[in-house]
Formats: C-alpha cells, sequence, structure tokens
C-alpha cells in the first residue's frame, strides 16, 4: 500500500498500512531485511538500487502532493519488518504537514497483536478508519 499510496495518490480515499515495509533503500539493514535480497534485490546492485528508488514509498514522498489520510501501523518487537519503517514514514508525512493516523501494537510479531483481544482492538481501529473514509 505504500507503493500505491506513493504513486497514485488520488486513486485512494482509504489506505491501511499495515507492519509496512517502506523504505527500499535500507531495508537490508533493518529487521530481517537483508533476507529478502533475493526477492526484491539489493541496492548494492546499481541496476536494482535503480529498481528499488523507484519504489520506495519513504524516498518518494513529494512536497505538495495530496495524499489520503493514511493509517498506518505497525508492531514493536516485530522481526520482520521493523517498526522503523513505519515510523520514519510517519515522521516524514509529519515534517510534511501530511495528516496520518499511526498506532503501534507494544506485544506481538508480525501482526495485529499478541492476543485475540489486542487483534480485535486493531481490527475495530482499521475498521473504524474503513467507516469514517469510504461510508457516506
Amino acid at each position: 500500500m505504500g507503493v500505491e499510496f506513493t504513486q497514485r495518490p488520488l486513486l485512494w480515499n482509504a489506505v491501511d498500512m499495515q507492519v509496512p515495509l517502506l523504505d527500499m533503500l535500507r531495508f537490508e539493514k533493518i529487521a530481517a531485511g537483508s533476507s529478502w535480497v533475493g526477492e526484491y534485490g539489493s541496492v548494492a546492485n546499481p541496476k536494482e538500487r535503480a529498481f528499488l528508488a523507484s519504489i520506495s514509498p519513504y524516498d518518494n514522498l513529494k512536497p505538495d502532493v495530496h495524499y489520503p489520510e493514511a493509517f498506518i501501523w505497525t508492531t514493536t518487537k516485530d522481526d520482520r519488518v521493523g517498526p522503523q519503517h513505519a515510523r520514519k514514514f510517519a515522521a516524514k508525512l509529519s515534517a510534511m504537514g501530511v495528516p496520518y493516523l499511526f498506532y503501534e501494537v507494544i506485544e506481538g510479531g508480525h501482526a495485529a497483536g499478541a492476543n485475540l483481544q489486542e487483534k480485535a482492538h486493531t481490527a475495530a481501529l482499521e475498521m473504524t478508519y474503513f467507516g469514517e473514509r469510504l461510508m457516506d
């Protein structure tokens, strides 16, 4: 959703970025990112770096673009996609004056929470977000 958010922002009234991978130029150095080189390529390879730069949501945020108010959520203990991606992206949106919603689940890994109560809470936040953005 991060790529869609930056490449086609006018198509969306709501964008739910769940434990997102957003910094494609630095992903290899964050959490388990180095294990994804076979899937995404490596910034060490100039041709692959050019492709990664073209799709990196973090690096493709532009000032003076109307972006929808995104709901960005991550988990503190995610050992796959580190919470740094979501935090950095939200900080950049903030610096640009772009509104967004941010939630960070304290427990759990690469999912909505460590237990059913937290998963239900995160799902309720998402459904509320969608209802407010998509319903008349």
